[in-house]
């Protein structure tokens, strides 16, 4: 199918979704994944209204984002390392995957030296898996307090990434366990507000909707798996 065949298929399914979840699909921010996707791909989905885009490298994200147009919407989603702080700084909307506290303390400093402040979320890695990035659950609400006292920093939420499965329905739980943990965090840490939730993805993605989030990251559905 093409890619606009594939967006009007992923469109229809997220407003399904929503009103099964009984949530206005309107709330929904669908954040095309470009990893590996040539510019030339990427203009045609934003001739298809796309204008929020995921990269999941630094040095990707310098090569392609000035061949794109000024005014679309960067969200970082990939592994940072801290020595590639610099390169997204100021330049994305919102990084997802802050995972660790040196990481922390180096987007603050990137962001102080910039004067800008980094929307940011941190990185849980509900399943346990250990082939995954991401803080464990012990560890979230803690770290939550320490990055919620870094005047550079604005934590907005939480992102997961749920196991592969052939069936949706397994990783479930992962999604729902997401979302009550961002709830617990949001009621302990005063002046903190986890409205964010990054999880879904091509595979999962209706499931994780119906669970509570409002972040969906998208690159199989919308660009094949040609790249």
């Amino acid at each position: 199918m093409s890619i606009p065949g594939n967006l009007t298929l992923v469109r229809e399914r997220i407003y399904r979704a929503a009103l099964r979840a009984g949530r206005d699909p309107g709330e929904i921010k669908l954040v095309a994944v470009t990893k590996n996707v040539p510019v030339e791909v990427i203009k045609e989905a934003l001739a298809c209204g796309i204008n929020c885009l995921g990269e999941n490298r630094a040095q990707e994200f310098r090569e392609k984002s000035p061949l794109l147009p000024p005014d679309l919407e960067w969200h970082f989603i990939g592994h940072l390392q801290t020595n590639k702080v610099k390169m997204i700084v100021g330049k994305v909307d919102l990084i997802h995957s802050l995972d660790s506290w040196p990481l922390a303390q180096e987007l603050n400093k990137a962001a102080l030296e910039a004067g800008v402040v980094v929307r940011v979320l941190m990185q849980v890695n509900v399943s346990g898996e250990q082939t995954k990035y991401g803080l464990s659950i012990t560890e979230a609400e803690d770290f939550a307090w320490e990055v919620f006292r870094l005047p550079g920093l604005e934590l907005r939420g939480l992102m997961t990434i749920a196991p592969l499965c052939m069936d949706p329905e397994e990783v479930r739980p992962v999604f729902k366990k997401a979302r009550e943990l961002a709830l617990h965090i949001n009621n302990k840490v005063r002046g903190l507000k986890m409205d964010d939730l990054s999880m879904g993805m091509s595979g999962d993605f209706e499931v994780a909707l119906e669970e509570g989030a409002n972040i969906l990251r998208l690159g199989t559905a919308i660009f094949c798996k040609r790249y």
